[in-house]
């Protein structure tokens, strides 16, 4: 079965963090990367983090997001903001993604990253976006759009979606 990591990228996002948290059950570690958050009082990201189970580094030397992947234990990373959450429907194909691995023993060779769709809080609703997301991606990935994986055409998409959110 393969090992997933969760990898998020905080800054300051302790209003948000534990909604995001509470939805990676089908990861077996996660670990937030904290940029430039202030310690103490002002800000909970790091205690908030702790609590859920997560690992935390502090970027104190402007990682770059290759260098986030060196610091996951597992081969295979689940890339998330903090104010994304998985859906039911997602983590349940993440769970059925890891068992079909455990019993092929290998992935398809063509299984170079996996994509999700992403679903964000408006104003006026939840709107989708039609675009598959590239999140689910191998430890020696290359490609960065910002700090998060760039769009990949041949990533196999995933059942459920993100859940972006607009307010903590």
């Amino acid at each position: 079965m393969p090992a997933v990591t969760a990898l998020l990228h905080a800054r300051n996002d302790a209003l948000c963090l534990g909604r995001a948290l509470e939805t990676l059950l089908p990861c077996d570690e996660i670990l937030v990367v904290l940029h430039s958050s202030q310690p103490g009082p002002q800000d909970a990201t790091t205690r908030i983090a702790r609590e859920y189970g997560a690992r935390v580094v502090a970027d104190t030397n402007g990682l770059t997001p290759s260098q986030c992947l060196h610091l996951a234990r597992h081969d295979w990373i689940l890339c998330l903001e903090p104010r994304e959450s998985l859906t039911e429907a997602l983590a349940a194909s993440l769970f059925e993604w890891k068992v079909e691995w455990k019993a092929k023993s290998e992935p398809p060779p063509e299984a170079t990253a996996f994509s999700v769709f992403l679903r964000e809080e408006t104003p006026t609703g939840w709107q989708l976006d039609p675009t598959p997301q590239t999140r689910l991606v191998p430890r020696h990935w290359s490609h960065w759009q910002g700090l998060l994986p760039a769009p990949e055409p041949s990533a196999i998409p995933l059942g459920g979606a993100l859940l972006r959110f607009t307010l903590p």
